[in-house]
């Protein structure tokens, strides 16, 4: 069945030919969008929604997010606030809880994170894995994720186990593991920090999942300067995720990489994703978004679920804390929590081979993934901080909230 979705205040389309219209509609049919134009000239449809002067959006697309765990952090995250510092050590505690849950409660409580998520705005997400660090566990959070999620990463390269040796987990992680989680994900992930993963590891496990067929991306320069970014490009991985220290080179060579790219066609480079909240609950410096987007750097932004440093599914949140603290307007941080996040995960436009069709932006074609606001105008995500603004969320075409 069509619906048209009309009387719309502000249609913040996020497409370079739409743009944003006023007093707009937009007709859906089935999972993708039919029509887009002034609301006096829309056409008939099975179904009629009146959004009385709301604000529409694209859904959110959160591009990193770590949904398939169990287990408690509070008390790190009081220490943390209490002033001790953020090493990522703190993820063994979530390996612990979650290797010891069963497979019925831990996807419970993974579709209740998602079902948080859709119920703020997101529409399309990735998840990863991460806290099974062993084969056995990592092949069943990939399955998981496979499950729930609409694109699923491989982060067996999350952390060292306790006890493990570096390189023979590292070997493992290139090898077995990777063999046991490849039927589930289409991305892998390596946190290249001190204190997980060094440069040389993280070069072993991107070689390795790229030779397994998998698109690439990297948790990089979240914790202090290092290599993340450099080999985030040189692998041409999709994206750099957290880059809170970067150097006057490692801008140069994301800007480098975007080179080819030119109105959405070209060679693709490697999109920086930005991580607000867990710039926040780490006491991180924020990641320099305005410095990125002005070097011609394509921008992310994400949520950073997880149970650790980021316990929040709010996209709206992120993209506040971007324009009140980092420098971006409304109309760029919705881009790069829209479309950005669409470019981060290879989706923000045509339809692929299998079918699915392009996420993060409002146009004929598109898949039908729509954010009706309780405001008039996208600004008021930033003008009423911390206020619930979601009024009803598409997802797919269908209503899901």
């Amino acid at each position: 069945m069509s619906e048209l979705i009309t009387n719309i205040g502000e249609l913040m389309t996020q497409d370079h030919e739409q743009g944003t219209r006023h007093n707009a509609a937009v007709v859906l049919d089935g999972e993708r969008i039919a029509w887009i134009g002034d609301a006096v000239h829309a056409p008939a449809a099975d179904t009629v929604t009146d959004a009385q002067g709301r604000a529409v959006l694209p859904g959110w697309v959160d591009s990193h997010s770590h949904l398939i765990f169990a287990g408690d952090r509070t008390a790190e995250f009081e220490a943390r606030m209490a002033g001790e510092g953020y090493s990522a050590g703190g993820i063994a505690v979530s390996v612990d809880a979650t290797r010891t849950t069963g497979d019925y409660d831990l996807t419970r409580l993974a579709l209740g994170r998602v079902a948080e998520a859709v119920s703020q705005g997101t529409t399309y997400l990735e998840t990863k894995t991460g806290y099974g660090l062993d084969v056995k566990h990592e092949a069943r959070s990939a399955r998981i994720a496979a499950s729930i999620a609409d694109e699923a990463t491989y982060l067996g390269a999350h952390l060292v186990p306790a006890g493990a040796d570096a390189d023979e987990y590292t070997e493992l992680v290139c090898g077995e593991m990777l063999r046991a989680v490849r039927p589930f994900v289409t991305w892998a992930d390596v946190f290249c920090e001190t204190g997980a993963f060094t440069p040389e590891q993280s070069r072993r496990v991107l070689a390795a999942c790229r030779d397994a067929g998998l698109g690439l991306r990297v948790h990089g320069n979240q914790l202090g300067p290092g290599a993340g970014t450099a080999l985030a490009v040189e692998f041409g991985a999709a994206s750099v995720d957290h880059v809170n220290f970067l150097t006057d080179d490692d801008v140069d060579l994301l800007s480098q990489s975007w080179s080819g790219w030119a109105g959405g066609a070209g060679e693709r480079g490697t999109v920086a994703t930005v991580l607000p909240a867990c710039d926040l609950s780490t006491r991180q410096p924020l990641a320099p978004a305005r410095r990125l987007l002005d070097a011609g750097v394509q921008l992310a932004i994400a949520s950073n679920c997880n149970p650790g440093t980021s316990y929040t599914s709010s996209v709206a949140f992120c993209v506040t804390t971007a324009v009140l603290q980092m420098g971006l307007s409304v109309h760029e941080a919705v881009r790069a929590a829209t479309w950005g996040g669409a470019l981060a995960l290879h989706r923000e436009t045509g339809i692929d081979g299998d079918g699915r069709r392009a996420v993060g932006s409002i146009a004929v074609g598109h898949r039908a993934d729509l954010h009706m606001l309780k405001a008039p105008s996208a600004t008021h995500l930033a003008y009423r901080p911390g206020i619930p603004l979601t009024h009803a969320v598409w997802r797919a075409g269908a209503r899901a909230v």
